[in-house]
């Protein structure tokens, strides 16, 4: 079980996103070909497409957040020491942190409206709910990913070791 767990903490986002982007191009595939060939399309393709391109941004983010990955302006970085590059970094993460508690609370708002009035999609008829919780799926996954960060930062700063800085992207 243990192993289980580690498995989806490694890679559990990017198995995520890779269900998501091949259901986009799957989708999007069939779809201009039904367009192209048979001169017909449907609606339920445009909204698979939609939906599964938000799951993909809110899931990415959580990627993003757990890689250090996210955009950021690091020229401070580089002439910062070690410990004000630590302290720096664990700031940045509990900004971050109050922000999505925040969005997280007020996304839910959105999900109970959908839920109390009944909204269904107008082309697969299904409850908005399942799209519409993409907002809270991610930003629970941002805060645990946060979470993480924050312990990996402040056993670094207590250790002395260098903070984890992401990869990056130039240098």
């Amino acid at each position: 079980m243990q192993n289980i767990l580690k498995a989806i903490d490694k890679n559990g986002e990017r198995w995520a996103l890779l269900l998501f982007y091949v259901m986009l191009v799957a989708t999007m595939f069939i779809e201009v070909l039904r367009r192209e060939l048979m001169s017909y399309s449907s609606i339920w393709g445009e909204e698979i497409v939609r939906y599964s391109f938000i799951y993909l941004a809110w899931i990415g983010c959580a990627a993003a957040v757990k890689e250090r990955g996210h955009i950021r302006i690091d020229v401070i970085m580089q002439y910062a020491g070690r410990k004000v590059k630590t302290l720096l970094y664990i700031f940045g993460d509990l900004v971050m942190f109050v922000v999505a508690i925040i969005a997280l609370y007020w996304s839910f708002e959105t999900v109970l409206v959908s839920a109390k009035f009944g909204s269904v999609t107008p082309g697969l008829r299904i409850s908005q709910v399942w799209f519409l919780m993409a907002v809270p799926i991610g930003f629970t996954l941002v805060i645990f990913r946060l979470v993480q960060s924050l312990r990996r930062d402040v056993s670094d700063l207590r250790a002395g070791r260098p903070v984890y800085e992401g990869d990056k992207l130039f240098d």
